[in-house]
């Protein structure tokens, strides 16, 4: 297709020149604004800037003499003015939505530029997914740059995904056009043990001259983590603790810390900077995973400055650490991450640097949001049939597709249980004992029945396990196609017969969310591309996703958007326990282990 690419510096720079030297006139100005310098972290009053093809010419403090007859002059009015915030690390699909609606979502909040791993949709659909993300992603009128996913499956051995990505899948990927780097290397025992085919993507990457993203989901800061910093990683995400952040700094990586719907990792690790005093540099701000319903509310990286800032961050050092940090990291310092000649025109009008409410919002010279309205297009692409109807069981499933049978003789099991962990992504490896009725294990008080069905390849196919921690109370089931990373189908639920109900009718809507409470549907939020995405808008998405959440919480479930932990249970990369259509996994030791302990009468 034909990509709407932005003009590059060399195409533009003699009429920046003309500009910057009052020859010509801008073609906007902003005028009267406190300019928040990044480079020099200092706030400089009473500053305009000079805006040309997209791309600002001068800043100073009067712009008077390159302001012609047909300049559009901004007033300031002695607001701040802000670079566009970046996103350093996130997936679209997790808001639910397409690129275009994703990125409307997000533009009223000041991201102008997001950094995306299209992972989710690559497990499903492959590099044909990956690349209808890409394209949508360059038609946007903000900067949104792809990263090539490096692992589908995340765990090979202990996942079956839709598509596998290989070395020349990445290989091919790199001479697109808004590829920046590769995707969150996951397979981290992979690296560290120097398995060739990870070692690959990452040296088709570093040939390119790109970015290696990084995910250690492990505390071992040992010999391991060493392994997998020598292995080309450059930043990571995973951290959840102070010692975390340190070790990746120390190690020359960026620490990449993150806010995003129930990832609350900032305030555990910013005292690396607000109480240690290091050099924030290699600090930077991430969403990691925001569900719609954040993004309307909330906010996007607006959110995780304010919370960086109220954390004990300085204003200044946390808008250092969603710009040009950001920008420096991918090789984009004299692209955008500041308001400074040459640089994409990028900017926030704001009143208040610690509230940070935000009034307007200019991207590539152009106001495309303000007072929360969005002002511009956000085109879609036509997607194909081949990107929906993803959702393939093999056959109607009933509740005995979800039993789970006894050792024979026995009245009561010990089972191995996935525990959850509030605002956090990893889980508890917990043990507990299960009642048994007819043969079958029963999940009693707080443990109850999770299971992986298979849906890329019509296996009929069903995992089951037990999870401990939603808190959920009569006869009830929630499923999801979204089921990190592998995107089968996650059903959690007290009844088999509910359990069938719901997974069923994702096959039937061809992808979503459903919970059901003794056979009525409670809530459906229907995801009709890839299982992972829809393309209405924002608010739409986001008004069922609440139907969604307030449906959890009528079944008993109490959890802080308790969704996203739903969705990660089978993500057999993030410690301790994971269900995956192979079974149960420990990923303390990638093994696979039973659900069941051995029994003895």
């Amino acid at each position: 297709m034909t990509h709407k690419t932005f003009p590059s510096w060399p195409d533009v720079a003699h009429h920046l020149v003309e500009t910057a030297a009052g020859r010509s006139p801008a073609d906007t100005v902003i005028r009267n604004g406190k300019w928040v310098n990044v480079h020099t972290r200092e706030v400089l009053d009473g500053h305009d800037i000079a805006i040309k093809a997209g791309r600002i010419a001068y800043v100073g403090p009067d712009a008077s003499y390159c302001t012609g007859p047909d300049t559009q002059v901004i007033e300031a009015e002695g607001r701040y003015m802000v670079p566009g915030l970046c996103d350093g690390h996130m997936h679209i699909e997790s808001g639910m939505l397409t690129p275009a609606e994703f990125a409307r979502a997000v533009i009223p909040h000041g991201t102008t530029t997001m950094f995306t791993d299209p992972h989710e949709i690559a497990n499903v659909l492959g590099l044909e997914g990956v690349r209808l993300m890409h394209d949508e992603a360059l038609l946007q009128p903000v900067n949104i740059y792809t990263q090539m996913p490096s692992c589908a499956p995340s765990a090979p051995g202990l996942e079956t995904t839709g598509y596998e990505i290989s070395a020349e899948d990445v290989a091919e990927a790199m001479t697109w056009p808004g590829i920046i780097g590769l995707g969150e290397m996951m397979n981290f025992p992979g690296v560290a043990n120097a398995d060739p085919k990870m070692l690959a993507e990452i040296a088709a990457t570093q040939r390119a001259g790109k970015t290696v993203g990084g995910h250690y989901a492990s505390p071992d800061l040992g010999p391991n983590f060493a392994a997998y910093v020598a292995g080309g990683p450059a930043d990571d995400h995973e951290g959840t603790c102070e010692a975390d952040a340190i070790a990746r700094m120390r190690q020359g990586m960026r620490a990449m810390v993150r806010l995003g719907s129930a990832w609350y990792d900032v305030k555990a690790q910013i005292t690396a900077i607000t109480e240690k005093g290091l050099d924030p540099r290699n600090f930077i701000l991430c969403t990691d995973d925001c569900h719609s319903g954040t993004l309307v509310n909330e906010g996007h990286m607006n959110r995780v400055v304010r919370h960086a800032i109220d954390c004990g961050c300085d204003p200044l050092i946390a808008l250092q650490m969603a710009t040009i940090n950001t920008a420096t990291h991918f090789g984009l310092e004299r692209e955008i991450g500041s308001i400074t000649p040459g640089r994409r025109a990028d900017v926030i009008l704001t009143s208040d640097l610690r509230t940070l409410p935000i009034e307007v919002v200019i991207a590539r010279g152009q106001i495309v949001a303000e007072a929360g309205a969005i002002k511009v297009d956000c085109p879609h692409l036509d997607w194909p049939d081949s990107a929906r109807g993803t959702v393939h069981l093999g056959h109607e499933l009933t509740a005995a597709d979800f039993e789970l049978a006894a050792p024979e003789g026995a009245n009561a099991v010990t089972a191995n249980v996935i525990g959850v962990v509030e605002n956090q992504a990893p889980t508890k490896a917990l043990k507990a004992e299960l009642p048994v009725k007819d043969g079958l294990v029963e999940g009693t008080g707080e443990v109850c029945q999770i299971a992986l069905v298979e849906r890329h390849r019509a296996t009929g196919g069903v995992t089951n396990a037990f999870v401990s921690g939603f808190g959920y109370q009569g006869k009830m089931a929630m499923a999801s196609t979204v089921a990190h990373d592998s995107h089968h189908m996650i059903v959690v639920g007290t009844d088999r017969a509910q359990m069938a109900l719901a997974a069923n009718r994702l096959a039937e809507v061809g992808g979503g969310i459903t919970i059901f409470r003794e056979g009525e549907e409670l809530a459906l939020v229907e995801l009709p591309i890839a299982g992972l995405m829809s393309d209405s808008p924002a608010s739409e998405v986001a008004a069922k996703a609440q139907q969604l959440v307030e449906a959890m919480v009528a079944c008993g479930c109490k959890l802080n958007n308790a969704y996203m932990q739903h969705s990660l249970l089978a993500l057999v990369v993030i410690p301790e326990l994971r269900i995956s259509d192979l079974g149960l996994v420990d990923v303390r030791s990638f093994k696979k282990i039973p659900v069941i302990e051995p029994f003895n009468e």
